[in-house]
């Protein structure tokens, strides 16, 4: 017995861990071979994935007989017996519908977006693979409902439902549930530093709010960007992009996208990925030399002009002040101020083109570390992100966005029921500029305002006493102020170039400097293999922000600024079977959100979505939403040219301290040469910027005396929303429809006002303060502040795709949007909208038009809309924009060859008033190993 007893446990340690062998193939019910589906071994998380030509092996711990099952994104799953070793297993996997799809988005749960009970866009791995557009990220341009605003090239702005400016703080872009917004800026730079596109594995878009689940900064949609895990995607993939980028002011000019992702399974208990994205470009140029102010005319016609793309002639002065105050030091004689008219000259600007280079580019790397310790679903993650780039950005100037890096760090615990996880964002400026004062630095290094305004108004004067009528006697004075300006080109210009780029000191230089971080921890545990009698989750979030941007951003000249909020949540849903046609799911959420400058908010969210037949769903919900002001809202101090950005929080005004000299006129009125403001007078002794506007126009300083023109803004506190949305899913034989309507109540809306603070005197004085503002003694500032009014806005949309003549895919959408509120009432409260009224999309493609061969097509329409924000307001026109693209794939090189063009039609548009145009983009792609 002691012999054999070894022998009898090796056999039932043989028999327990004995492995079954299974292989076999996915195809689609055309034969077509299904890369990249899910093989599952039923009732557990094992399983793999098949490769390019759809085969598959896999070795499982467990005798048959058992099951496995087959699925793929856009396919009917499909379940199979396995009943001995080494069996074949054939699926063919019927294709589904989108409205088949799972999401996770939605209610932090997997679930068909048939069954949300909000509104879902969701791009698959289908969808990426075929978009007519020049990748992943652009190709959301082309979902129901959703804008992208093109601040360049490698920076577009994506928004739902309204209210956007490139600084979109109001829309949350998650990264495998990291936000990837920059601390510095407080927004996502698009997909500059975010993901490659061989590692996305979808890509998921809730419009409008949801701040019951995810907190503050999801307030008008959040974007969601999920990659490949390791140990379900393996191998090395790899796609190449080449070909040009077509612009009338810019020109032809190379364009390359390259990305690689290697990732391997070193066993079930631990796997690892790399990623890798470069990418080179030249920008759309911003050529405009239109008038900013509208006034109108060219640099030769408008002595006060300031173009949209010309940066130094913002600096503006009234000649008449100078001529008292030269009159007053005796340099000008008696009287001759009373020749020259009481109106505002501007310096000589240069062209935004002068001024940088339009490189634009992009180098992100990122790895992940994952470890499942009992070889199960629970999973251990370090992932770690890194990236670098150039580009546009255009918020209250234009800013040259220049090596600027970003990198994130996280630690994730998870399985099926619950994450843990923590990370941080930090981010450096890089060699960023300011090109407004950039140009307007220039000038000064050459020659001080001071001096040049002096040349300009005694050239006027001699000019006049010559005989000169007043057009000739400006342009007279301009020539001789402008005698050995700078030109482009020139040494003078690239030394006074080179000087302003590296000062952070925005009053001779432009250059940002920036060290910002934020730390997150968020939570969520579900609790439904606890519970049976409804799905329950509960969850919170902590993020720390510590602002470090030496004064070129932020008061943090000084030091660092450092403040917190924090989160928690809970939601329960329960599905309920009325009868066999009928099922009613219902969800209830609540967040309660504090951050250490405001009051608590509570976040509630109610839906229910009632399905009936299996084919038709009416969902309905009611939320609210919130959002607490932005680290620029609370402590911005920056000089932007047209006006002063201070940040509303308490301890941020005496922080803002600027020096300004008075005018001649004003110190004939007792007051000294020059006088100290704190940002503080923004917010408690100002006027409205329409009074400043009506007095220019109408010269009585009486306007100033109406109560209505007393500024004052209250300091910024949280913005609410209360949406409501009713929507409908439904299957009409192979016709699909997705439809929805909502309608948004917004309370405190958070924007900016301009506003003017005179040099002396107190507002509503009656007196000394309106002779500061009629002696142009006064700055602009611009406030962070809520509205008094009511800000509403409502819309709708609809989506229908089917298939015709066989397997053609086609599909269209069509949404419609807009704004309540009156302007009339308050003309200097913007709200930035920002949205076109009507849009509408279509597609049609076929991924096998014949073996191996497929096509799309995409096609967008945009009404014309109004832009507004801090660097202009404008109107977009309308625009049609076709993107096409085919392919072919070669099965034998795992390979899939793509040409595409991008703005087909080659008519030239833009999406925001002052960027460059967008042209047209032409390119050939082959990706390697792609699943």
């Amino acid at each position: 017995m002691k012999t054999i007893f070894p022998f009898l446990l090796l056999f039932f340690c043989g028999v327990m861990y004995s492995q079954t062998k299974i292989s076999g193939s996915v195809v689609d019910d055309n034969g077509q071979p299904i890369p990249g589906a899910n093989i599952i071994l039923v009732g557990t998380s094992t399983g793999t994935i098949t490769d390019f030509d759809g085969r598959f092996s896999i070795s499982v711990n467990q005798t048959p007989p058992f099951s496995v099952r087959a699925s793929s994104i856009g396919f009917e799953t499909v379940v199979k017996q396995v009943t001995a070793n080494n069996q074949t297993l054939a699926f063919v996997l019927k294709e589904g519908t989108a409205l088949d799809e799972v999401v996770i988005s939605a209610s932090r749960t997997p679930e068909r977006i048939f069954e949300s009970p909000v509104t879902v866009e969701r791009l698959g791995l289908k969808e990426i693979k075929n978009t007519a557009s020049a990748d992943f990220y652009d190709d959301l341009e082309n979902l129901k409902g959703v804008d992208v605003n093109t601040n360049s090239l490698t920076f577009k702005s994506v928004n739902t439902r309204g209210f956007a400016t490139f600084a979109n703080n109001r829309f949350m872009q998650l990264v495998d549930g990291m936000d990837n917004s920059t601390p510095a800026l407080n927004f996502p730079i698009g997909n500059l530093i975010g993901m490659t596109e061989t590692d996305v594995l979808s890509v998921e878009l809730l419009p409008g709010a949801s701040s019951a689940l995810y907190g503050a900064n999801a307030f008008n949609g959040i974007l969601f960007m999920r990659s490949k895990n390791p140990f379900d995607y393996q191998g090395i993939s790899t796609s190449i992009k080449r070909g040009i980028t077509s612009q009338k002011s810019a020109g032809d000019n190379e364009y390359t996208d390259v990305s690689m992702r290697a990732a391997y399974k070193f066993s079930k208990k631990f796997a690892a990925k790399i990623n890798f994205g470069y990418l080179k470009g030249t920008d759309w140029a911003a050529t405009s030399e239109v008038d900013n102010d509208m006034i109108g005319g060219t640099r030769q016609s408008n002595i006060n002009y300031n173009g949209v793309n010309v940066y130094g002639d913002e600096v503006s002065t009234n000649i008449n002040g100078v001529a008292k105050t030269l009159e007053g030091l005796g340099i000008l004689p008696s009287g001759a101020s009373a020749l020259v008219p009481s109106v505002n000259v501007s310096r000589t600007g240069y062209n935004e083109r002068d001024l940088t280079d339009y490189d634009a580019k992009s180098i992100k790397a990122d790895w992940g570390l994952y470890y499942r310790p009992w070889e199960n679903d629970f999973e251990i993650q370090y992932v770690g992100k890194v990236g670098t780039g150039s580009t546009i950005y255009q918020g209250t100037n234009r800013y040259s966005i220049d090596n600027f890096f970003q990198q994130q760090h996280k630690i994730e615990i998870k399985n099926d029921n619950f994450f843990l996880r923590g990370y941080m964002v930090s981010d450096k400026a890089g060699d960023s500029y300011d090109m407004v004062f950039t140009g307007i630095n220039i000038n000064r290094a050459w020659k001080p305002d001071q001096t040049w305004f002096g040349q300009y108004t005694g050239a006027f004067v001699q000019a006049t006493l010559g005989g000169a009528t007043e057009d000739q006697a400006h342009a007279a004075a301009r020539a001789v102020a402008e005698n050995g300006r700078f030109l482009p080109g020139s040494q003078g210009f690239i030394d006074a170039y080179n000087k302003s780029i590296n000062d952070p000191d925005l009053t001779t230089g432009s250059k940002f400097q920036d060290a910002s971080i934020y730390y997150h921890a968020d939570g969520n545990y579900n609790l439904s293999h606890l519970i049976d009698f409804a799905e329950i989750q509960v969850g919170g979030s902590y993020r720390k922000y510590d602002l470090n941007s030496s004064g070129t951003i932020y008061t943090d000249k000084n030091g660092s600024i450092s403040y917190s909020e924090y989160g928690v949540y809970t939601q329960i849903q329960k599905d309920l079977d009325l009868n066999e046609a009928l099922k009613l799911k219902l969800t209830g959420s609540i967040r309660y959100d504090k951050s250490e400058f405001f009051d608590g908010f509570f976040s509630p969210r109610l839906s229910a979505g009632l399905t009936v037949n299996n084919n038709h769903n009416i969902r309905a919900s009611v939320q609210t939403g919130f959002r607490n002001p932005t680290t620029q809202d609370l402590f911005i101090g920056l000089d932007a040219g047209r006006a002063i950005l201070v940040g509303a929080a308490p301890s941020n005004l005496d922080r803002y301290v600027r020096t300004f000299n008075v005018s001649g006129g004003g110190v004939l009125l007792g007051q000294p040469s020059s006088i100290t403001q704190t940002g503080g007078v923004a917010y408690n002794n100002s006027y409205t910027r329409s009074a400043l506007l009506e007095l220019q126009a109408t010269g009585n300083p009486a306007v100033l005396t109406n109560p209505d023109a007393i500024a004052n803004p209250s300091l910024v506190k949280p913005e609410q929303v209360t949406s409501a949305e009713v929507g409908y899913r439904g299957k009409f034989s192979n016709i699909i429809v997705d439809m929805s309507a909502y309608y948004n109540k917004y309370k405190d809306f958070i924007s900016q006002e301009v506003v003017v603070a005179p040099y002396y005197g107190t507002v509503g004085d009656n007196g000394l303060s309106i002779a500061a503002i009629a002696n142009g003694d006064f700055q602009a500032y611009s406030t962070y502040t809520n509205s008094p009014a009511n800000v509403n806005s409502y819309g709708a949309s609809v989506g229908v795709s089917t298939k015709i003549f066989g397997n053609f895919d086609i599909s269209g959408s069509y949404t419609y949007a807009k704004l309540d509120f009156d302007q009339n009432k308050f003309p200097d409260f913007t709200t930035n909208f920002n949205t076109p009224e009507h849009k509408f999309k279509a597609s049609f493609g076929n991924t096998e038009l014949f073996k191996n061969f497929g096509f799309n097509i995409a096609y967008r329409f945009s009404d014309d809309y109004f832009w507004e924000a801090t660097f202009g307001n404008g109107v977009v026109p309308e625009f049609h924009v076709v993107d096409a693209q085919i392919n072919f794939k070669v099965p034998s090189f795992k390979s899939t060859f793509k040409a595409g063009a991008t703005n087909l039609l080659g008519d030239e548009y833009f999406t925001a008033f002052g960027t460059g145009f967008i042209g047209s983009m032409y390119y050939v792609s082959w990706t390697i190993n792609n699943l």
